[in-house]
């Protein structure tokens, strides 16, 4: 293995729509270069044991403090490689779809130091105000998966994203 190998970390996140089939997203930067800074689906890595499913539901929890009453199936798998606080990630998060008609907070958030370092807001996005995003997205493709969740086009076998 060499010195620039990195570990494969698997995830989950959850792209969550409320009953006006906004999606929550995350607005967040590299600590260690603030002009970094994208948004992204609430989520996190797994810890030992966890399955994705319920990885997504306790990260969801943790970091917006909503409560999903369940997931739906699984969107999709994201393998991507990054730099972010000056070393190199290599990730699979698992996407599943997730619905909730109360967007108030039902428990404490309980962010890690490195998502308080990192975090800049949380926000609901329709359809249209995603298309209309040039901030980072991720995936990229985000708006028009989003797009064609809500046209009902998306089957129920996981798509595979990468980058």
């Amino acid at each position: 293995m060499s010195a620039t190998a990195t570990t494969l970390r698997i995830g989950a996140r959850v792209l969550l729509l409320d009953a006006h089939d906004r999606v929550l997203l995350i607005h967040a930067c590299d600590p260690h270069d603030r002009g970094h800074h994208w948004w992204e689906l609430p989520g996190g890595g797994l810890d030992q044991g966890e399955k994705p499913e319920d990885a997504a539901l306790r990260e969801v929890a943790e970091e917006t403090g909503l409560i999903i009453p369940s997931l739906g199936h699984k969107l999709w798998i994201r393998e991507s490689r990054f730099h972010y606080k000056g070393r190199d990630h290599h990730r699979e998060d698992h996407v599943f779809l997730g619905r909730i008609t109360d967007t108030a907070p039902k428990v404490a958030l309980k962010p890690t130091e490195n998502e308080k370092a990192g975090l800049i807001e949380r926000r609901w996005w329709s359809a249209a105000e995603l298309r209309q995003c040039t901030d980072k997205l991720l995936p990229a493709q985000l708006p028009g998966l989003l797009d064609e969740l809500l046209a009902g086009n998306l089957g129920t076998t996981p798509l595979s994203l990468v980058d």
